[in-house]
Order: C-alpha cells, then sequence, then structure tokens
C-alpha cells in the first residue's frame, strides 16, 4: 500500500521544485487566473492546501483502518489482504500524499519580494480540488466494499480464476499419472516452513529432464509445511530405483526443489482455489456465529460456494502429470480432489448449523447442484456421502416441520443423481431455490 504514495510524493516534489522556476506571461491562462495573488496571498493558499491534505490523509487512513478491523471481525481475518491490495485506496493515498508534498515543496521555495509562482501555485489549487473529490469517491467505495455481498462477490470472483488456473479442462489434463515406486527414492524436504505458494512446474520438468528422473511431488499450493516435511521423491527413469547421485549432485538437486516450491507464512488465492473455498466458508460460519446471528448471509455464502462447485466439477481434479518436449512423463502433480472441497465446505458449517434449517438446506441445494453437475460415479458418490452426512448431523431439537424440509432436499439430491433434474428442482413456489 505505501510504493504508490511514495512514487506520487517524489514525483511531486520534483514537480513543485519545477513548476516555482517556471516563469509564464501576465497575461497566460495561469498568469490571468493568478494575477491578483501576491506572494502571501500564494502562502496562505499553499498552507491551507497542506494542511487540509494531511488531515484529509489522517481521516484515509483511520476509515483503512476500520474497514479492517470490520472485515476481520465480521467477515474473516484471510479477507484483510484483500482490503489492504484495494488499488483505489492505493490511488486516494497517492493523490492525497503528492498534494501534500507539492503545496510544501512550492511553500518551502517562496522567497519574499519575488511574485507568486503562477503555475505552481495553480497547480497546488487545483490539486486540492481533485484531493476533494477522491476523498468523497472514497468514502463511497468504502461503504461499498463493506457491504457482505460486495465483499463475497469480490472472492467469488478470484476464486473462480484460481479454479481454472489451478485445474485444467478434462481435455487438457495430459496423461495420467503414473503410480509411485514402490521403493522410497530420493526424498526430498524442506528446510523451512509456510504454505506453499505455487510449484513452478516448467523448472521441475527441466530439472528432471536434465537428470533422467521422475519427480513425484508430495505437496500443492495452499499446504501449510514445516521443516523437515517431505517436499518431492525423485526416482531413475524407467526403474523403481533411487537416482545413483554423489553427495554434492543430491544435495544441488534438492536445492532446486525447495527453490520451485516456495514458501510463505501468508496464504494467497493466485494459485490455490481452496482458499477462495475457505474464505467464503468463514464468512457464512462466521454468520452462524451467536454475535451474529445472520444465517441468510451464510444462505447467499453457500449460493456463491454452490457457483463454484458447479464450475469446479467442470474441469480436472486429483492427481495429473506434466511431460517434456518428448511427451516423456518428468513430474507427477498431486491436486485437490472434489471430497477435498467437499468436506473444506460442507464439513464445518453443518456442524455450526445442525439446529438451524436454513442453512442445512442450503447445504443441501448445494449439494443438489452438484449432483446435477457431477459426470462420473466417482463424483457422484461423494455428493451423496456429503448428503447422508447433513442429514445425519441435524440436531434433533428440530421441528417436524423442519425436519420435513431437510429431508425434503436430500430426497432432491437422490433424484438429481439418478438424473431425474426435473423432478429434483420442481417445487411449489420457488421454495428449494431461495433463502
Amino acid at each position: 500500500m505505501w510504493v504508490w504514495p511514495v512514487v506520487s510524493g517524489l514525483a511531486a516534489f520534483v514537480a513543485g521544485t519545477v513548476l516555482v522556476e517556471v516563469d509564464l506571461a501576465p497575461d497566460g491562462f495561469a498568469g490571468r487566473l493568478t494575477r491578483d495573488v501576491d506572494i502571501d496571498a500564494a502562502s496562505s493558499l499553499l498552507q491551507v492546501v497542506a494542511g487540509s491534505a494531511i488531515t484529509v490523509t489522517t481521516l484515509t487512513f483511520s476509515l483503512t483502518v476500520v474497514a479492517l478491523q470490520l472485515a476481520s471481525q465480521q467477515f474473516s481475518p484471510r479477507l484483510l489482504r484483500e482490503f489492504t491490495r484495494d488499488p483505489f485506496t492505493r490511488a486516494v493515498l497517492a493523490v492525497l500524499v503528492g498534494t501534500f508534498v507539492l503545496a510544501l515543496t512550492v511553500l518551502r521555495n517562496l522567497r519574499l519580494g519575488d511574485e507568486a509562482p503562477a503555475l505552481a501555485v495553480l497547480a497546488a489549487f487545483f490539486m486540492g480540488l481533485v484531493s476533494l473529490g477522491t476523498v468523497l469517491g472514497f468514502i463511497t467505495h468504502i461503504a461499498r466494499a463493506l457491504r457482505v455481498d460486495a465483499v463475497m462477490s469480490g472472492v467469488h470472483g478470484e476464486t473462480s480464476s484460481a479454479v481454472r488456473l489451478v485445474h485444467p479442462a478434462p481435455e487438457d489434463a495430459g496423461p495420467p499419472p503414473p503410480p509411485a515406486p514402490g521403493t522410497d527414492g530420493l526424498l526430498v524436504t524442506s528446510r523451512d516452513g509456510g504454505f506453499v505458494r505455487y510449484v513452478d512446474h516448467a523448472r521441475l520438468v527441466a530439472l528432471a529432464r536434465r537428470h533422467d528422473l521422475v519427480c513425484h511431488l508430495t505437496v500443492v499450493p495452499g499446504d501449510l509445511v514445516v521443516a523437515g516435511n517431505p517436499l518431492a521423491r525423485l526416482w531413475a527413469r524407467g526403474s523403481a530405483t533411487a537416482p545413483v547421485l554423489d553427495e554434492e549432485t543430491a544435495e544441488e538437486l534438492a536445492r532446486a526443489v525447495r527453490g520451485a516450491v516456495p514458501l510463505g507464512f501468508e496464504r494467497t488465492m493466485e494459485h490455490d482455489a481452496a482458499f477462495g473455498f475457505r474464505q467464503l466458508g468463514d464468512i457464512a460460519g462466521r454468520a452462524l456465529s451467536p454475535g451474529i446471528n445472520d444465517p441468510v448471509t451464510a444462505v447467499h455464502a453457500l449460493g456463491h460456494l454452490s457457483d463454484l462447485t458447479v464450475v469446479l466439477l467442470g474441469r480436472h481434479l486429483g492427481a495429473r502429470a506434466r511431460t517434456d518436449d518428448d511427451e516423456v512423463v518428468r513430474l507427477v502433480l498431486p491436486g485437490r480432489d472434489l471430497r477435498y472441497y467437499l468436506d473444506l465446505v460442507c464439513g464445518p458449517l453443518r456442524r455450526y448449523a445442525a439446529a438451524e434449517p436454513t442453512v442445512l438446506v442450503a447445504l443441501l441445494r448445494l449439494l443438489r447442484d452438484a449432483a446435477t453437475a457431477a459426470s462420473t460415479r466417482a463424483h457422484r458418490s461423494e455428493v451423496l456421502r456429503q448428503a447422508d452426512l447433513v442429514v445425519a448431523g441435524t440436531s434433533e431439537d428440530l421441528l417436524p416441520a423442519d425436519r420435513a424440509g431437510v429431508l425434503d432436499l436430500r430426497a432432491r439430491v437422490g433424484l438429481a443423481l439418478d438424473g431425474d433434474v426435473v423432478a429434483a428442482y420442481d417445487d411449489r413456489a420457488g421454495e428449494t431455490r431461495s433463502a
């Protein structure tokens, strides 16, 4: 967040230093606007602009801190990174800092007895007006950004992009991954701890080709790794034995593998689609807490998760292989499967909402949508498993009418799994499709 204001401040300093040296004709545009402005009036104007800019900058920082606090308490602490990356907030701070530095620089270069620098004073005046407009826009922007629907839409969009990046289309998934040999191979472990940020596939494929190896990676982006955890296992191509390497080459190879799997203590979404599912699940879980008690927000979050789950089912899930230019498998990548994602979404919420039929029904609506999109026996089996877990975890305190609604959606999941989509979605007044 600080880079843009720093660059803006440096640019404003250079601009202010240059503008005070520009001498314009008195009958020009800037000269006519400032013909009645003497050195004292220019000094007063610049002081007002500088003081107002720094005051409004403080207000902007305060509003940003309040927004971060509300996002952490009501939505999820894992959403703070999205607020700090907001380009609009960075732009507003850059304009305010630039205005302050420009006014201060021009004020510093005023000399008694000289004429007021017309162009510099005019620039500071217009920058003050621009700052006022940006602050008004920022107040509107922050009010919109704190709406839970806007937050969920933003996470939805990023997660959808991450799903398409992490999970290829079925036709682009490549050859089926070969099974790992029964022997241990050459084990590469982590020297540090943190979350896996991404995996450099091309680097690992080139490394394996250079040493004529096959690399079986054991981690995916988003996994938490500590020192000593396994990262990969390496075998000689065409055999189930560890590669024969001297100690120096083996250590160099291990360093290269570690360099292709960078770690960090902040989880990011670019290569980790599951993190977006986690964020939306957090919003739903917070909404069900006794302090907030907003099941409708949880239902809306599950609506976003339903759409993302359907997108997920149209992609390749699970492990896959990467080949070199000669179509030789060099890298085997583990991958998250449907059970992982459904457990991530349904597991916590079916426990939090055991006594809230509105959310239980929304969970089963998600599974009905997944059942409609599921195209393999394995995926249909996972959807059925989750539906049974939701029903099994319902509270005994539910009223008969509420339990009947939950059981009705469970039956509709079964109809969708059997291919009877019309019956699965047919209802009296849309009560199985809305909160």
